[in-house]
């Protein structure tokens, strides 16, 4: 380690692919074919063909065990020098948010220089397993010594063990998928079902008209002949909203529907920071500086929302800053579902969860709604798990780049009850 001053965390810049929904222009892509298109046109876009960095963060959420060293493996992909080391991090949704945060931690103790973090994940190539009874045959006729002790486990194989086992989002603890803990939530602080078809529409709109003026076009490069992001629909409406039955809670009270809810999505995305003095150096433009973070954790399992963290999280960081919730010119929280943000901003207006819950003296406060996800969100742009962090920072840091001045907040609530949050300061 090294003992110094803490120095600013740059934001040069960050690109990812266009975001797709699963089975469709991605369907035959990987998780390390996705991250390396993205670390390589990242290394390309900002001349750095044969640098040597101090470290790089990748991670994935649902991965093959062939992908044990995917960050080690796509950066040997991507252009940098064979020598830049990297390694893997895995935080649920907030992968590459943390991973973002390591480097720029790196780079603030003066570890290192200059570092890449990001994320990918494929709903279209998830690993597929048998039931464990077919694992343990496996494995004991493997440890057999004899051929005699080779077949006879396979006298116990019967068809009941070739029944595929698909990954789930279901909490250990709880036996809940996420969507069954969320919809717990918006019964907890009654969001109707009007409200979320409401805020999902408008993530739509949004994401549309920034697809339409062009906002994305420097943050995006194509990959198999997908040149925007595909779940963006422009010509939704609240009457085809209304139609969609609920999904996770099928009864007369259920609300979320897979109109207001994150769609299954594949993509990467990554971001880089650096030093000053490193981009200085070498002409590097700076859109943005990552100044605070915060991660917490709370206990879903007997007391509070399994997406609730995020609202602790900033509380926390704003301490941390002096700043209040309004101190901001925009705010990018991830809609893991229409139902998350909403309770989100809920918690922070009421009274009663931030006096008990937050230990506040007053409300965090309402946030001007025109500042929220401004570009659109995860309910329109898509949701590849560990890719999300970073396209955040990266739409984040271009927005405070363009006003010329301000700061932004980024929320990102994770599976296992956590949220990671952080604040970018414009240059």
């Amino acid at each position: 380690m090294r003992n110094q001053l803490s120095r600013p965390i740059a934001i040069i810049g960050s690109l990812r692919i266009p975001f797709a929904r699963s089975h469709t222009a991605y369907r035959n892509c990987s998780n390390q074919q996705m991250m390396s298109k993205v670390l390589a046109s990242l290394v390309e876009k900002f001349a750095l063909t044969g640098e040597r960095l101090g470290d790089v963060s990748l991670g994935a959420v649902i991965k093959h065990s062939r992908d044990w060293n995917l960050a080690r493996e796509s950066t040997l992909s991507s252009g940098l020098a064979p020598e830049t080391p990297a390694f893997d991090i895995q935080r649920a949704c907030g992968t590459s948010l943390s991973a973002a945060v390591l480097i720029g931690t790196k780079i603030c103790t003066g570890l290192i220089e200059a570092g890449i973090a990001g994320g990918t994940d494929s709903i279209s190539d998830v690993p597929i397993v048998y039931p464990e009874a077919y694992r343990a045959i496996l494995m004991e006729s493997a440890r057999g010594r004899s051929l005699g002790q080779k077949i006879k486990p396979w006298l116990a194989l019967r068809p009941r063990h070739f029944k595929p086992e698909f990954p789930g989002v279901i909490e250990p603890r709880t036996k809940l998928s996420m969507g069954e803990s969320m919809e717990l939530t918006a019964r907890e602080w009654q969001l109707s079902r009007t409200d979320q078809d409401a805020f999902a529409l408008e993530s739509h709109r949004r994401a549309t008209q920034a697809q339409e003026e062009g906002f994305y076009d420097d943050l995006l490069v194509e990959y198999q002949g997908l040149r925007k992001d595909n779940n963006v629909r422009p010509d939704s409406s609240m009457e085809q909203l209304a139609k969609l039955r609920p999904l996770f809670d099928r009864s007369e009270h259920g609300t979320m529907t897979a109109g207001n809810s994150t769609p299954l999505t594949d993509g990467a995305s990554a971001v880089l920071l650096a030093s000053e003095e490193w981009a200085r150096e070498r002409g590097l433009p700076i859109l943005a500086y990552l100044t605070h973070s915060r991660v917490t954790a709370v206990d879903f399992v007997n007391q509070e929302g399994l997406l609730m963290a995020p609202a602790y999280a900033v509380s926390e960081m704003l301490n941390d800053a002096s700043l209040s919730l309004a101190d901001f010119d925009f705010y990018e929280i991830h809609e893991a579902f229409a139902a998350q943000t909403l309770a989100t901003l809920k918690a922070w207006e009421s009274e009663s969860f931030c006096s008990t819950r937050l230990g506040r003296n007053t409300p965090l406060g309402e946030i001007d709604r025109r500042k929220l996800n401004s570009k659109g969100g995860s309910v329109a742009i898509g949701h590849p798990f560990a890719a999300t962090g970073t396209r955040i920072l990266g739409s984040l840091a271009t927005l405070l780049h363009q006003k010329g001045s301000g700061r932004g907040l980024v929320s990102v609530c994770t599976a296992g009850g956590m949220g990671v949050t952080a604040i970018l300061e414009a240059s």
